[in-house]
């Protein structure tokens, strides 16, 4: 049994409901939550979505803490798993049940992400170190001759992207996470706003449970890279990623030294 929620803000509605039609088909899904940031609400849902939570808040309060309202309700209803995902992901029935079936039978995933593809079937590089300073804001503003090496590494490309790994830092677009997991680890911190939440909290439950990258099940993500076409999605993120770093330590994080390590000897 899992929730699911999706965050929105000003969405495509049919995309939306798309993905919600095709969660729904699994016997598996109690609950899909709509938490919109929108700037207007949505007058009414559409008809056979009776699982469907439509949540307003009537502002935008970010990633991690439109999220956080569902993560609660899963919490508090015992829901052993929930699915944060991204409108702009294309997902079948099938990988998601794979997925369960996966995360059930391993008791020590706490966070399991699968294989992503851009539309044109070209692969995403979402399995990452915990990042330093250098390779947030050198793969933005420096030279790519000067960066490549690094951020290869960074995206952990050497692996192969083939078996299945136990990752520092996954993407936040598809996060199938064991609420556990969530209790011990504690949620999204609402500190940031978008950008670094998702880094925060996967290195939070993998002290504890394994995050894993799992390669067997492929789903799609429209990704816009919004933060590469926006003067101000750019300054979000930098102004969250500059948050992250005061948290957790700018030039020295030792922990973030000895988990990369750990994930470089094993992967790379």
């Amino acid at each position: 049994m899992l929730n699911v929620s999706i965050v929105l803000y000003c969405p495509d509605w049919k995309q939306v409901s798309d993905l919600t039609g095709i969660l729904l088909q699994s016997r598996y899904v109690n609950l899909v939550y709509w938490i919109d940031n929108s700037p207007i609400a949505k007058e009414e849902l559409p008809i056979g979505f009776d699982k469907v939570r439509y949540l307003y808040n009537n502002k935008n309060i970010g990633y991690g803490a439109a999220h956080n309202i569902a993560i609660r309700e899963s919490i508090y209803d015992d829901i052993p798993y929930h699915l944060v995902i991204n409108p702009d992901i294309l997902v079948d029935v099938q990988a998601l049940e794979a997925l369960l079936v996966f995360i059930n039978q391993n008791p020590d995933v706490g966070l399991v992400m699968p294989k992503v593809l851009y539309p044109n079937g070209k692969l995403q590089y979402l399995c990452k170190l915990l990042p330093t300073p250098l390779d947030v804001f050198g793969r933005r503003f420096l030279p790519k001759r000067w960066i490549d090496r690094r951020n290869a590494q960074y995206e952990m490309r050497s692996s192969g992207y083939d078996k299945i790994m136990n990752v520092p830092y996954l993407s936040g677009c598809f996060m199938l996470l064991r609420t556990k997991a969530l209790q011990k680890a504690r949620l999204f911190d609402e500190r940031f706003f978008m950008y670094p939440e998702d880094i925060d909290l996967t290195r939070r439950i993998h002290r504890d449970y394994l995050t894993v990258y799992f390669p067997h099940v492929t789903i799609i993500h429209n990704h816009e890279h919004a933060s590469y076409k926006s003067l101000k999605m750019l300054l979000v993120h930098i102004v969250n990623m500059c948050r992250y770093f005061n948290k957790w330590g700018w030039f020295v994080d030792k922990e973030r030294d000895a988990i990369n390590a750990i994930a470089i000897k094993a992967y790379l």
